[in-house]
């Protein structure tokens, strides 16, 4: 749409479909309201973003609204979902401060609290509607904030790598979460009756009358339902089945003390500040003076026995810092 003569037409258009609806309103005895009632279009044309659609409902004008809010996401001109995203980062910092609150607080809240608190704070509000922005470029707006949800769970310092806290919290990354839900829409839209099922089924005839967008939704699902059938995997367990073939992949070091996703780590059960320190162990990032003197916080990384002092020096070398014989606390 980039001529007056395109936009003519979509009004006239409109003009005409506003007369069908209040023609059933009217027969079926209903109410519009127009102060709750908005119009918006979507496009990609940058020149005409503000251009403002005249739609007319019985003889009076309905408001024009660039980003309206449908089911609690927030649509924007070329659906990118940048509004929704930075809306939701900031419900989610709310989340992630009250969890900082019960980690700092004196309840001797422990890992699975904050892991049981963290599933039902952040992660629920962020996967509410997943399936219509997961596949946005914006998404990672909220990825710090739910790394640092993670961290407050595991007790991991900042430089520790994002992709070791799912493993340690025992909660799945927030992508195969998305893409877990994707495809149980997908397997319901699939069905005959679906108000998706004509999208999915028949994407070449509806693709002509959608919007073109850089990453569109339907071919997401396609290609979760079509891997999913072939390994004879079921909408329940991708997401395991996934994670599980990644970690495998990982040449991380924490791999050597959980090889497998679904394993429940021991430092769990722990008291907070042991499962704190464990998982520092693990990762290698703690107050050992190689990682401060990185840091800038140390002036040497040499330990008081002369070597380097690292994780595994500290507990495999150093005949300073060896642990006492009876401490049998799982690593």
């Amino acid at each position: 749409m980039n001529a007056d003569g395109d936009w003519l037409a979509v009004e006239g258009a409109l003009s005409k479909d506003m007369a069908t609806l209040c023609e059933y309103l009217q027969t079926w005895k209903l109410k519009l309201s127009t102060t709750k009632t908005v119009s918006a279009v979507f496009h990609l044309n940058n020149k005409e973003a503000k251009r403002e659609l005249k739609v007319n409902f019985n003889n009076e004008n309905l408001p024009f609204c660039s980003e309206p809010k449908y089911l609690g996401v927030t649509l924007d001109r070329s659906l990118t979902y940048r509004r929704h995203l930075e809306s939701l980062c900031k419900k989610l910092a709310s989340c992630v401060a009250l969890l900082r609150q019960l980690a700092g607080s004196g309840w001797g809240a422990g890992a699975t609290t904050l892991k049981t608190a963290t599933l039902a704070l952040v992660y629920s509000t962020a996967e509410y509607c997943a399936p219509v922005w997961c596949h946005s470029a914006h998404t990672r707006l909220f990825d710090l904030t739910i790394n640092n949800a993670l961290r407050i769970v595991t007790g991991c310092l900042r430089p520790t790598p994002a992709d070791n806290l799912p493993i340690l919290a025992g909660i799945q990354p927030a992508e195969l979460c998305h893409k877990g839900v994707t495809l149980s829409l997908g397997r319901c839209a699939m069905e005959p009756g679906h108000l998706l099922h004509s999208v999915l089924a028949c994407p070449s005839g509806e693709a002509a009358r959608r919007l073109k967008l850089r990453y569109p939704f339907v071919p997401a699902p396609q290609q979760l339902i079509s891997f999913s059938d072939s390994n004879n995997i079921r909408a329940a367990q991708w997401a395991d089945h996934q994670w599980n073939a990644e970690w495998a992949d990982n040449p991380k070091r924490l791999r050597t003390s959980i090889p497998d996703t679904g394993t429940h780590s021991p430092a769990m059960t722990l008291p907070r500040r042991a499962c704190v320190r464990v998982n520092r162990l693990r990762t290698g990032f703690g107050r050992f003076r190689s990682c401060l003197h990185k840091w800038g916080m140390a002036t040497s990384a040499a330990c008081e026995c002369g070597a380097e002092q690292t994780v595994d020096h500290v507990v495999l070398h150093c005949p300073i810092h060896q642990p006492p014989t009876d401490y049998t606390a799982p690593l």
